[in-house]
């Protein structure tokens, strides 16, 4: 199996053809999602919530990202793996340049980062250095306390029109992929169709080029609140590995994220 790439990705995007990502933290989980088919993978800071039980994601530091890449990178190889820069490691590009390299030491082939276009200069530095980015727009999970909470966003037009700016700002600094959570589809639509580099939503409806979920959601085992846009794959499956396959087929042909996971 040859190693996934963002060229991989932008080559599926230009023949419209979607692709099924999702967060793992460990090395078995890795690999039964690579065995099926998962070739793009996140440890996200979600892990603060999922595995280590705090009511948001502030708490995670990088050591706590970084000893989860080493784990997913032993897992899955093969894989386009992706980890998040944790709440204040990237508060200045300079900061962002030395986290980065302690992920991409771990195993990391990009890093992602939550923001706008405050960001730019950022982008721009880690990318001259050569480190790949993944931006995050939409709902920022780690400006929860700005938000309010975890609310859509985008849903009027200056805050639509400001997505769409923040969006083509990180393309043009450099960014390789963009994440969209928690925004109405249309303007997820009208976002992916504006990018050369692909877009993959969480509760951003199915015109992205690709899909991200939550192991836990995907897999019916998220505590307390489910998010609209979760969907339990493993519900009326035999095993773990039948619900990825489905996870990665529904996505495939557009039937997930259905009229009932999405934002209008």
């Amino acid at each position: 199996m040859k190693p996934t790439s963002i060229t991989h990705l932008l080559q599926l995007k230009q023949q419209k053809t979607k692709f099924a990502t999702i967060t793992a933290y460990d090395a078995s989980f890795a690999k039964l999602f690579e065995d099926q088919g998962i070739r793009v993978m996140l440890v996200g800071d979600s892990l603060g919530m999922t595995l280590q039980g705090h009511d948001s994601t502030l708490p995670v530091t990088i050591e706590d990202i970084a000893y989860h890449t080493r784990a997913v990178r032993h897992g899955a190889p093969h894989c386009l793996l992706l980890a998040d820069l944790p709440f204040m490691t990237y508060a200045t590009p300079e900061q962002a340049c030395i986290n980065s390299a302690t992920l991409m030491r771990a195993g990391a082939n990009m890093v992602k980062l939550e923001g706008g276009s405050w960001l730019v200069e950022t982008v721009q530095m880690l990318t001259e250095r050569a480190v790949p980015v993944c931006a995050h727009l939409g709902l920022t999970p780690q400006s929860v306390n700005i938000f309010g909470g975890y609310k859509v966003q985008g849903r009027d037009k200056d805050g639509a029109d400001k997505l769409l700016e923040d969006a083509l700002a990180l393309e043009s600094a450099g960014a390789q992929l963009l994440v969209l959570e928690c925004v109405p589809a249309a303007l997820a639509k009208t976002i992916t169709e504006a990018l050369r580099i692909p877009v993959i939503g969480i509760g951003a409806g199915k015109d992205t080029d690709g899909q991200i979920l939550v192991m836990h959601d995907a897999l019916g085992i998220t505590g307390g609140h489910t998010p609209k846009f979760a969907k339990n794959f493993l519900a009326g499956q035999s095993d773990i590995r039948a619900a990825i396959r489905l996870y990665i087929e529904e996505v495939e042909q557009g039937l997930y994220p259905a009229a009932e996971h999405t934002f209008n």
